[in-house]
Order: C-alpha cells, then sequence, then structure tokens
C-alpha cells in the first residue's frame, strides 16, 4: 500500500486514476504536475512500484490492464504514454516522450533554474513525441524507451537496449541501438 497516495485521495487531491484490484506498492511514486487525476490512468489488476510522471505544461499516462510496472522504472510523460494491456515493464527502465531538458546549454540552465524556483514550467517546447507499448510487450531491466517510439504487440526489448526506433509486432531487439534479433511467434 502506498501511504503517500491514499493521504492525498484522502485530502481530495489524488494524482491519478486506478483500475479495481490494481495496487501501488510503497515504492511507487505518482509524481502529476498537471494536478488532474485524469492524466494518468492505470487499468486494473496492475502493479505499479516505478515512478509515473507528467510535466505541468503537458503529459498524459494511460496503462491499460494487467500490467507490471518494477521498481526504480521512471514514465516521463510531456505528451502521451500509453502501455498496452498485459504488458510487463521491469525494473530500472526509463520512458520518455520528450528531451527531458532543452538542448541549449542556456536554455537549459533556465529550465532547472525554472524547476527548482517555481515547479515545472507550463510553456516549454521538449521536442514532445509520443511513446505506445502495444499489448503483451515485454521491456528488459534497465532498458530505456526514447521519444517517438512505437513498440508493436508482443514485442520483447531485451535487457539494457537503448530503444530509438519503432519495433515491430512480434519481435525481440537488444543493444544500444536496439536492433531486431529475432521474430517471435504469437502462438507461443
Amino acid at each position: 500500500m502506498n501511504l503517500d497516495f491514499w493521504l492525498q485521495r484522502l485530502a481530495g487531491r489524488a494524482t491519478c486514476l486506478l483500475g479495481p484490484g490494481t495496487r501501488l506498492h510503497s515504492c511507487a511514486r505518482i509524481r502529476n504536475a498537471r494536478g488532474e487525476s485524469r492524466y494518468i490512468k492505470v487499468g486494473s489488476h496492475c502493479r505499479v512500484l516505478g515512478e509515473l510522471l507528467t510535466f505541468a505544461h503537458g503529459g498524459q499516462i494511460e496503462i491499460g490492464d494487467w500490467c507490471y510496472i518494477g521498481e526504480g522504472t521512471r514514465i516521463w510523460s510531456a505528451r502521451h504514454v500509453r502501455i498496452g494491456s498485459r504488458t510487463l515493464i521491469a525494473h530500472q527502465v526509463n520512458v520518455f516522450d520528450s528531451l527531458t531538458h532543452p538542448l541549449s546549454a542556456r536554455r537549459r540552465h533556465e529550465h532547472f533554474r525554472h524547476i527548482i524556483e517555481h515547479g515545472h514550467p507550463e510553456d516549454i517546447d521538449l521536442d514532445e513525441q509520443p511513446v505506445t507499448i502495444d499489448e503483451d510487450a515485454w521491456i528488459g531491466a534497465a532498458a530505456i524507451i526514447l521519444r517517438g517510439v512505437h513498440i508493436g504487440r508482443g514485442a520483447i526489448i531485451a535487457a539494457g537496449s537503448v530503444v530509438t526506433r519503432s519495433v515491430p509486432a512480434w519481435t525481440m531487439v537488444a543493444g544500444n541501438p536496439a536492433k531486431p534479433i529475432r521474430s517471435l511467434s504469437p502462438d507461443a
């Protein structure tokens, strides 16, 4: 049970919508800078041990039913991250749908300073591109999934992979950058 979430809920400030049977582990973190629960939705019968974060200027996270989000995993959204049902995301995975900071050193410092002094800015361009992970995918430990990526149904991302391009359904990828290493059978 996540005490912080329940205290927020009792105070009328719940930061996400949870389906029936879903549990937030004590190490889970929900950081919804948009402030409205509808921007982070987790389906039914999920287990969340990682961090779900939306930026103040945008961002939405939708997680289907029967999903697992491992400890130390970060799913950060400035636009939209959608995770299909029955997807397993191991520990220490990072999913980002934006650059997270500007590329210019000057603007990056200004952005960081704004976060420290005022919280996340509500008007910043971080080259946001949605991330979609289709149903039945498996994301291995310490993988990194970057903005604009679409991971097809039943795909497997090997541990430690850096995914910079979309992955077809029923394909296993590995490496940095991730490349296809095996075709998978939908029936296996």
